[in-house]
């Protein structure tokens, strides 16, 4: 009787602070209807979502959390109430690369919750196009994977575009083996995107050696096509599988445990400084022997790290090559403002990408 009196206080306790919570919550709704009444005098919509700021916020909740959850879910749970919040004061239209089940749209709803307003597009020039044209505020798209690289068409698609880099998101990529069989020795077609199927090469040879890989334009059009065709199966993340009625035949196949993949927001705006950020630079210098060198040493002089660094066909003339290059730092802080000032003296042409705040969780 004793512990059963000690369960109802507790379940008392818990009523008391989901009130409480519950009450803040609104308050704070309130004050963002607040915010949207005052940011609604200067009649710019980019002025409601601010990803500098937001940046910020959950890096303070991060550095206040004390467990027993982790940074992970306590920043899933203030993403959706900022979310929740922002929706209030302006609905946000978000394009990103589909169909329905990608790991696109996975993180997009990482990055601005679920309160946004989706559109799935088939590739990633019609992301681009439409936020330029101003249908969609923001887009997502993926730049790049752990294991795999760069993807290209989003490198390419930066040379002409005038959009910005506004965030960035990192997420950990788990590929499943989906499909109606039971029996793996049933599959005779497998359907995935060919960057799937790269990263999913070593367990694919172990245990699915006789299947047809066929590359398709994604891992939800993969899905798609096992669950209407039989004998087929697909690689997809475990929302695929609950969209397209699918069975998990297998968890977790890709060969490299830490398989991440980095997404880019794009849009019109420039993100002020958040204290911890990266700015990235598309640059061009002329085909001679040390260009490459020319162009780090004022990144070098100036103490200016870099992350990553990639190359493209221009598309101006037979091999000539663009540089991606991505550093810490603002473009408005006075050491990385310096640096971008020495490199345009080296450089053929200096095109600032965007500066933005640095991936979290």
């Amino acid at each position: 009787m004793a512990d059963e009196n000690k369960l109802q206080q507790t379940r008392a306790r818990i009523d008391q602070i989901d009130e409480q919570i519950q009450a803040l919550i609104t308050e704070r709704a309130c004050c963002a209807q607040a915010v949207a009444r005052q940011k609604d005098i200067s009649g710019d919509e980019s002025d409601y979502y601010r990803p500098e700021r937001e940046a910020q916020v959950l890096r303070n909740v991060i550095k206040r959390n004390q467990g027993p959850l982790p940074d992970e879910d306590i920043n899933r749970l203030f993403r959706e109430i900022m979310s929740a919040c922002l929706a209030l004061q302006h609905p946000m239209k978000v394009a990103y690369l589909g169909p329905e089940g990608t790991f696109t749209q996975k993180a997009l709803y990482k990055h601005f919750g679920h309160a946004v307003k989706i559109a799935p597009l088939a590739a990633i020039d019609e992301v681009f196009r439409e936020v330029e044209s101003g249908a969609m505020h923001y887009g997502v798209v993926p730049i790049e994977n752990s294991s795999e690289g760069a993807v290209s068409y989003t490198l390419d698609m930066f040379i002409t575009s005038p959009l910005k880099i506004c965030s960035e998101v990192e997420l950990r990529i788990h590929h499943n083996l989906l499909g109606k069989t039971v029996d793996l020795a049933d599959i005779e077609r497998l359907y995935a995107h060919q960057m799937a199927l790269a990263q999913c090469r070593e367990w694919l040879d172990r245990k699915l050696p006789r299947a047809e890989r066929i590359a398709v334009s994604s891992n939800a059009q993969a899905s798609r096509l096992a669950r209407d065709e039989q004998g087929s199966a697909a690689i997809a993340g475990d929302s695929a599988a609950d969209i397209y009625h699918l069975s998990v035949l297998a968890a977790n196949i890709e060969d490299q445990p830490d398989n991440t993949t980095r997404f880019l927001v794009i849009g019109r705006q420039s993100p002020g400084p958040s204290g911890r950020d990266k700015t990235s630079l598309l640059v061009s210098a002329s085909n001679q022997p040390g260009a490459l060198f020319r162009l780090l040493k004022p990144l070098a002089e100036h103490n200016i790290s870099l992350s990553r660094i990639a190359s493209r066909p221009s598309r101006q003339g037979m091999w000539e090559y663009v540089f991606f290059i991505d550093i810490f730092g603002h473009r408005e802080e006075p050491t990385v403002a310096d640096a971008l000032q020495a490199l345009a003296k080296e450089a053929a042409m200096v095109k600032v990408l965007g500066s933005y705040p640095s991936a979290m969780l």
